[in-house]
């Protein structure tokens, strides 16, 4: 409990005009804490993280087999996570079909997955560029970007052994990629951070234990999902962190950007030409997945973890919380 006594600095955040009344200043070490509670030292984490690192990292050239032919009859993502389940295109399709665009939409998915991080790497070097070289803190960030490098190389490989192409995102969005990484706020880095990896790792979390899926797709998803969960953790401490020190402008920018960044991210996620390449009608399979409640379930209950937390720490405030209204992402 924080007492007029107590030796510790005080910030609230989203409540910038109770800090000054909040804080005590006799140490120069500062508390911080927000709506969740007190915010656990950042060198401690990054500790407890690089231990975690040098315990639990894969190789993938040496943990999968890559050389093994797909098993007939399985899929290659879950058939409820395909985005045109349950709507009447799909109800028509024949199994066959079904599974060939599940291939695609893995695949477009992965290259999604290739493009975010490589921004994610990005932003993160950004990050680090102006800390302290030997602190934990960037030590782990160093440590994260070598676990992006390796899985945006195991991603392609997942591309090329399933015999599907790539899908690059849009020239749009590749250029709204470009001013993001280059102009994104700190606390705006790391909730972009957390949008492209939480909805990615749920639908994972279903994939690798899912044995109608390909061994193959398992085992990418299987570490991926236990990777990401240490870049999950520390995108979020650190975004706490921010959104507690952060200036006014810097929070109500954060919050612009990551709403728009949710927009993007909406649309992106699935790439028309998979339609194409098996054969559907592009137009009438995208009006179908905009209409369809299971798609928008899945994609809400995907985001669910992560919009409870952005709201929780005052990310979702107004222009920002329509943005992500009209991303389908927030119920």
């Amino acid at each position: 409990m924080l007492t007029a006594g107590n030796p510790r600095r005080c910030f609230l955040a989203g409540n910038p005009s109770e800090v000054s009344h909040a804080m005590t200043t006799t140490t120069d070490h500062a508390f911080l804490a927000d709506a969740l509670g007190p915010l656990k030292d950042r060198e401690q984490i990054a500790a407890r993280l690089l231990e975690s690192s040098a315990k639990h990292s894969f190789d993938p050239d040496r943990e999968l087999d890559w050389d093994a032919p797909p098993v007939e009859g399985k899929w290659y993502w879950p058939p409820e996570l395909v985005s045109l389940y349950d709507t009447p295109l799909w109800k028509k399709m024949p199994e066959e079909q079904r599974m060939d665009l599940a291939r695609h939409e893995a695949a477009a998915l992965a290259s999604l997955g290739i493009w975010f991080e490589i921004i994610l790497m990005q932003l993160m070097v950004r990050h680090i560029y102006d800390k302290s070289l030997t602190s934990n803190h960037v030590r782990y960030a160093l440590t994260e970007i070598a676990d992006e490098c390796r899985h945006s190389m195991m991603f392609a490989r997942m591309i090329r052994t399933g015999g599907a192409p790539a899908y690059p995102v849009s020239r749009l969005n590749h250029n709204l990629g470009r001013i993001l990484k280059t102009v994104s706020t700190t606390p705006g880095s790391f909730a972009c951070t957390l949008l492209g990896e939480e909805i990615l790792d749920w639908m994972q979390r279903l994939t690798f234990p899912d044995e109608r899926i390909q061994p193959l797709v398992r085992g990418v998803t299987r570490i991926h999902v236990v990777e990401e969960a240490r870049h999950v953790r520390y995108a979020r401490e650190e975004l706490r962190r921010q959104m507690v020190t952060a200036p006014r402008w810097e929070r109500e920018l954060t919050r612009i950007s990551c709403g728009e960044a949710a927009r993007v991210f909406s649309l992106a996620f699935v790439n028309p030409a998979v339609y194409d390449n098996v054969g559907l009608d592009r137009r009438e399979a995208v009006a179908q997945v905009r209409a369809s409640g299971h798609r928008r379930e899945v994609m809400q209950t995907g985001a669910k973890r992560l919009t409870d937390f952005l709201d929780d720490i005052g990310v979702l405030r107004g222009v920002g919380r329509k943005l992500w209204k009209s991303s389908g992402l927030l119920a």
